[in-house]
């Protein structure tokens, strides 16, 4: 049970590297932030996997850590883009009309 333990873990890995090239290369930062949430969320599925095949109980501690932090990522970069978002059309008149000059 411990060796498909281990090949499991060495599969989390894999994605995990994968994840860390998404995130390098990106090219849109929502690219970047869906890998993360990926590095996110496989890093706790790895730290679960070794903790269940070592009986170490303190790795499951560090997992929910990891799960809380990737939460308050996403939150964080959700907050940003909408912040974005509003400043970029905080400058349209939001009724729909037209900034152009009227005819004379």
């Amino acid at each position: 049970m411990t060796m498909v333990l281990l090949g499991v873990a060495a599969f989390l890995l894999l994605t995990l590297l994968l994840a860390l090239i998404r995130i390098w290369r990106g090219p849109e930062a929502a690219d970047r932030m869906l890998a993360s949430q990926l590095f996110g969320t496989t890093g706790v599925a790895f730290l679960l996997v070794l903790a269940y095949a070592h009986s170490w109980p303190a790795l499951m501690d560090v997992a929910l850590t990891l799960a809380v932090l990737s939460v308050l990522a996403v939150a964080a970069f959700v907050t940003r883009v909408v912040r974005i978002d509003r400043d970029d059309t905080s400058g349209e008149s939001g009724n729909g009309e037209s900034r152009k000059e009227p005819h004379a």
